[in-house]
């Protein structure tokens, strides 16, 4: 999950960006409605925390924007005004959601999570391919019955993997839906958690590798020319489905 926090108070912004990392999803940080605006130009986001009080753009023109420009885009307003009337045109601007300052941490976490499940888009439901199973809402992976013990970003690297099957995903298309936008692209930080990946799901292995393409999952139980796109493919065979 992508989520984009903008907060014109720096200490509470890193605060939030470092609580919802720890929870597993990637975090980009926004002081301004301008930084905001231009962050949702060129990434896709599940989620948007946006405060209302913002320089730049206020928050309430900006809630107007992401709704209007893409409803797939959920949004949760973090403010201080906190009034029923504010509320109402908080959640009459587009906002989906209204959580009032000061607030309790697991509550937003437990709302930013309410609102990705009902996102358009959202892929609730359970994913599985090679025998492996994982339920994003549950938070909870298995292969061939076996539950897997899985750091936040072993889980995240193998959804997306599972969500990008039978197709390749690249490491900088990981870094992006996992990590965030101050990721090194030059560090080894995506081939670490795939090497620890693969030992925690074992043999055979699922995880195939292609220099200057990426990852992606693959089926022992599928003949390798099928695997790679070539003859006929069994009818139980492919990508990862949803159930």
């Amino acid at each position: 999950m992508r989520v984009l926090v903008v907060e014109d108070a720096r200490p509470l912004a890193e605060v939030i960006a470092e609580g919802l990392r720890d929870q597993g999803m990637a975090v980009d940080v926004a002081h301004d409605g301008l930084d905001a605006a231009a962050k949702l130009d060129v990434n896709a986001y599940d989620v948007v925390v946006l405060d209302r009080d913002l320089p730049g753009i206020h928050g309430d023109t900006l809630c107007q924007m992401i709704t209007e420009r893409d409803g797939r885009v959920m949004v949760l307003m973090l403010t201080a005004a906190d009034s029923p009337g504010d509320r109402v045109s908080g959640l009459t601007l587009g906002a989906d959601d209204y959580l009032a300052k000061p607030f309790h941490f697991p509550e937003l976490v437990l709302r930013i999570r309410a609102l990705a499940r009902r996102r358009p888009a959202a892929r609730s439901r359970t994913l599985s391919a090679a025998g492996i199973k994982l339920d994003p809402m549950r938070r909870t992976a298995s292969r061939d019955g076996r539950q897997l013990d899985l750091s936040v970003k072993e889980f995240a690297v193998l959804e997306a993997l599972l969500n990008a099957s039978p197709a390749f995903l690249s490491a900088e298309g990981l870094l992006e839906q996992v990590w965030d936008e101050h990721a090194d692209p030059f560090t080894n930080t995506v081939t670490v958690t795939i090497s620890r990946l693969r030992r925690k799901l074992g043999d055979p292995p699922v995880i195939a590798t292609t220099p200057g393409v990426g990852y992606r999952i693959i089926d022992p139980a599928v003949p390798p020319d099928w695997a790679a796109g070539r003859g006929r493919r069994p009818t139980s065979g492919g990508g990862a489905q949803c159930t």
